[in-house]
């Protein structure tokens, strides 16, 4: 690679980023370039894309429509798969009763984790009726619900393994309506890199990503307290079900299946005048 400048790297404090990112973050790959680590909320790395802030960040597939100006997507390290969709979860009624996803009333208040997730975009193409969002960080939601301040919650991330600890049950598993749908995995996030980096640059970063989480799957103790000291659920358990579900075959290579699910997603988006029309993801 012939970059030589710090690079700027954006990602999530959530147990997959951090374990797909330890290695190169620590300086555990002799030969990669070096980074300066930002850890933001999704929605705060979204926002931060639409500017062009850092020249590798990870975002939402909800964000890319408006992002493809500037970036294109590596074909590793993102967030792709089967049954790790975002779920709806609710206060069941005095009676034990959940609400269906089309029984929630008009207007309903859904606490949403940002405008610009893949989860907001799943949940407008399932429900095809009017809520009012209430835009919250991904970890607030739980609590908001459980307090009775929203009707319902878009949940993602390590609250899709805690929820059920608040009393709170599930309305509607966005992952298996879309794979239902669709028949293809769920795109929920990708890494980005800058359209000011050479191709031949951005294709050498897609290998180091690659590196990256080879290393951690092969060194799991070195890498573990990196993960362990940035996750907002410290339970170890629910660490090790959050990479086990989002770390999978799609975050090595997104493969021409996980392609055709982006291609997927955007097209029945703009179909719903969601995104803009004719968006074309454009790939390292």
């Amino acid at each position: 690679m012939s970059t030589q400048a710090t690079l700027s790297l954006a990602y999530s404090p959530c147990p997959n980023d951090t374990y797909i990112f330890a290695a190169w973050a620590n300086g555990l790959l002799p030969d990669a370039p070096e980074i300066e680590v930002i850890l933001e909320d999704v929605e705060a790395l979204n926002e931060a894309a639409r500017k062009g802030r850092h020249a590798l960040t990870k975002v939402s597939y909800g964000a890319i429509p408006y992002l493809m100006d500037r970036y294109r997507i590596l074909r590793s390290g993102g967030a792709l798969g089967r049954g790790c969709g975002p779920l709806v979860v609710a206060k069941p009624s005095a009676n034990g009763i959940v609400p269906a996803l089309a029984a929630l009333k008009p207007h309903a208040r859904i606490a949403i984790p940002g405008e610009l997730t893949t989860a907001y975009l799943l949940l407008r193409l399932a429900h095809q009726r009017p809520i009012d969002a209430v835009p919250m960080r991904f970890d607030r939601i739980v609590d908001a619900v459980a307090a009775g301040d929203v009707d319902a919650g878009l949940i993602i991330h390590e609250s899709r393994f805690t929820y059920h600890t608040h009393g709170l049950a599930q309305v509607v598993d966005l992952g298996a309506w879309w794979e239902g749908e669709t028949g293809r995995p769920i795109p929920l996030g990708a890494i980005l890199v800058r359209n000011d980096l050479p191709a031949g640059d951005a294709r050498g970063l897609d290998s180091v990503v690659r590196e990256s989480l080879a290393f951690a799957r092969a060194n799991d103790t070195a890498v573990a307290p990196y993960v362990r000291a940035h996750a907002f659920e410290m339970d170890e358990a629910v660490m090790r079900a959050h990479i086990g579900l989002y770390v999978n075959e799609y975050s090595n290579d997104v493969g021409q299946e996980g392609i055709d699910a982006v291609r997927t997603l955007f097209e029945r988006a703009a179909a719903s005048s969601l995104i803009p029309a004719k968006t074309t993801p454009r790939f390292v």
